[in-house]
């Protein structure tokens, strides 16, 4: 389905918080400081360079033009938990944006309803929009070529459709995942599969861009790079490091009910200057 959102009249934000899970946190692309910087990290410093300069005349530097920044999103929370714990928080803090992207971390789940998923997804965002400026919603990815997620693709899809009707009934922006072609590219993944990679948050950060009508440096559609074919021993030797390393792991921590969320905080809490 085309993004016709990309097309909404540009207008300028002053201030913008992220909620949502590991995608929106930025799992995958880490920093030098060892936090994850991540795809609405990035969509805000294109955000704030769409503010003007501050006029000396009109007062100190930070009474205006300086642009502010929250991310509440933390890495395996469900659904419920967003609603629970960011929902509240973006409420508060009121900001001129709110990028609302939850419920993939449910889909995936073993005998999740995407219909139910959506039913609650929609109670979240009638509540945000009745607080903040604008609520952009963001759906699933294409995971035709993830190898582990593959297989739901038609519960993702279906959650998908629900996201975009959902926007289209609160008059949402929407940041379309499933129509970005370039991040079904492995390139633009993480090893665990699971979460992108730096160059793939970077493209999903110029689509973002894109669908509020900021001009960006950058297509994020742009084809990558020729790459060498791999061969068959190359391929397996990967699926069996990728197993070692991140399946059995991730199935253990399923075992367990622990979630890899456990013990971690929002990174920034709070609407700061960037």
């Amino acid at each position: 389905m085309a993004d016709d959102s990309r097309n909404r009249q540009h207008s300028i934000i002053g201030s913008y918080a992220a909620i949502g899970d590991s995608f929106t946190e930025g799992v995958g692309d880490p920093g030098p400081d060892g936090t994850f910087v991540g795809w609405a990290d990035r969509f805000a410093v294109l955000l704030a360079d769409q503010l003007p300069v501050p006029d000396a005349a009109t007062g100190p530097a930070g009474d205006t033009g300086h642009f502010r920044y929250a991310n509440l999103a933390v890495r395996g929370r469900l659904l419920d938990q967003i609603v629970e714990e960011q929902v509240p928080r973006a409420k508060e803090l009121a900001p001129d944006l709110v990028s609302f992207c939850a419920g993939g971390n449910d889909i995936i789940r073993p005998g999740t309803d995407p219909d139910d998923v959506a039913e609650r997804f929609e109670r979240a965002v009638a509540d945000l929009t009745r607080s903040v400026g604008t609520v952009m919603v963001t759906t699933g990815f294409d995971t035709r070529g993830v190898p582990v997620l593959r297989h739901l693709r038609g519960k993702i899809a279906t959650y998908t459709a629900h996201v975009r009707a959902i926007a289209d009934r609160y008059d949402c922006p929407v940041l379309d995942l499933w129509s970005l072609r370039s991040v079904q590219d492995r390139r633009a993944w993480d090893g665990d599969r699971l979460h992108l990679s730096p160059e793939g948050h970077t493209r999903v950060a110029l689509r973002a861009a894109q669908v509020l009508g900021i001009e960006v440096p950058a297509d994020p559609d742009q084809a990558w790079p020729p790459q060498a074919q791999r061969g068959t021993l190359e391929v397996r030797r990967d699926d069996i490091h990728w197993a070692r390393e991140y399946l059995v792991p991730w199935i253990g921590r399923r075992l367990r009910g622990e979630s890899s969320g456990d013990h971690v905080e929002a990174k920034r809490p709070d609407l700061l200057p960037l």
